[in-house]
């Protein structure tokens, strides 16, 4: 009996961009591997549903969202006559669809808490590295490119600046999922003006109002989604939730969670020993992990962890207060003993319940990877230099707030 042989250039339906094909078979078998797999369990925006109902969107959704932007990307700049072999093309497009493949379960409160300093980025090429040996160096000219080390600059700036299908796709996205008209961008416009001039990515002058519309749509998602003081508090929670976890494992208490979890939080995990074994327990790793174990740690003897995890899958959050200036010493310590007169709280016990800190947001950084205008006489400025749009300049600097967190009563 022969067997039969799978169709691997698949169209997949997509809300935001409609129909994306899947270019070729090496692209389909990464997408297929259980690795890009568990990126369908892993929620793009972590905790933001508890703000938005609608954001459930997932990284796989992101990652081809993004692999689609950087076909449209490679078609323009062809079509201007920029030279792209096949090779280079296909490099991009397995970079770009992989860049976030390192992502943990509710990543930014993962990267505080259970491991130790290992960003995503690191993991996502290991990822890579690892896929590589697999599908015998298909991936060797992606990996190079996502390195930055590739000869040709424009490439690396399609997946990793200030102005790449990474972020056109996922302001888009999240603005989608969650309702937030202010985040659209035009990114079929921007991919359109984009060029290439002496091996760098620019945006021709026609370009420049969707440029302005692009920085502003990012400081306006920033401040009104992704540091919305309840999404904040959400992921200061379960920071704690981990942080304690972490805390009781390590003084020999019997915490119930899967396999994989475990692992993580009875090992002090870095970039020294983030190994490949690791890399495959990590691999079995998402959102159902940490969900599930906080849903079972409810009804655990320890009231620190039993009070933080019911606030978080019940949603009753602590009380949040953000602000242009930094709280003083005066401020913290009554609401410090406030908080432990009201709950009898232990100062060890106060930690879980009160924190303070800073956020910041800075839409447009004119320091690195800054985003070029080409003029019709040849001239590339930078975007605050080119607009005459005043409030352009003023979103290069970062904006702070402070925020203290402590209990309702």
């Amino acid at each position: 009996m022969t067997e039969k042989k799978t169709n691997k250039l698949k169209i997949l339906n997509d809300p935001i961009y409609g129909f994306i094909t899947i270019p070729n078979a090496l692209i389909y078998d990464l997408i297929e591997h259980p690795y890009f797999q568990r990126l369908r369990r892993v929620s793009q925006m972590g905790l933001s549903y508890l703000v938005y109902p609608g954001a459930h969107h997932t990284r796989f959704h992101h990652a081809i969202g993004c692999m689609h932007l950087m076909q449209k990307a490679v078609g323009i700049l062809r079509f201007k006559g920029v030279a792209i072999s096949e090779e280079e093309a296909n490099a991009v497009y397995i970079a770009i669809l992989l860049h976030d493949i390192g992502h943990g379960p509710f990543s930014h409160a993962l990267e505080q808490s259970i491991v130790t300093g290992v960003h995503h980025e690191r993991i996502s090429l290991k990822f890579m590295e690892t896929l590589n040996d697999e599908f015998n160096g298909q991936l060797s000219l992606a990996i190079q490119i996502f390195k930055g080390n590739y000869h040709r600059n424009f490439l690396y700036q399609l997946i990793s600046s200030q102005l790449d299908m990474d972020r056109l796709d996922y302001l888009k996205r999240d603005s989608f999922y969650t309702g937030v008209a202010e985040g659209n961008i035009n990114s079929e416009r921007l991919i359109v003006m984009l060029n290439v001039k002496d091996d760098a990515l620019v945006v021709e002058e026609k370009g420049i109002y969707s440029v302005e519309k692009f920085i502003v749509a990012r400081r306006l998602m920033y401040w009104q989604v992704y540091l919305h003081k309840t999404g904040l508090v959400a992921e200061k929670v379960l920071v704690k939730v981990l942080k304690r976890a972490k805390e009781l494992v390590s003084e020999g208490v019997e915490l119930c969670s899967s396999k994989a979890f475990n692992y993580f939080l009875k090992h002090q995990i870095n970039n020294d020993n983030f190994n490949l074994d690791t890399l495959e327990t990590f691999a079995r790793l998402d959102d159902y992990d940490v969900l599930s174990a906080i849903k079972e740690w409810i009804s655990h003897e320890d009231l620190v962890l039993s009070k933080l995890c019911e606030s978080l899958i019940n949603r009753r959050l602590p009380k949040v207060i953000l602000q242009n200036t930094p709280f003083t010493n005066t401020q913290i310590n009554e609401v410090y003993n406030e908080v432990k007169e009201t709950f009898n709280y232990s100062t060890k016990e106060l930690e879980y319940f009160v924190y303070h800190g800073e956020i910041s947001n800075q839409a447009y950084d004119a320091t690195k990877n800054n985003i070029q205008i080409l003029f019709k006489n040849g001239d590339i400025k930078d975007i605050t230099k080119a607009s005459d749009h005043l409030n352009i300049e003023a979103l290069s600097k970062p904006v702070y707030k402070y925020y203290m967190c402590y209990p309702k009563k």
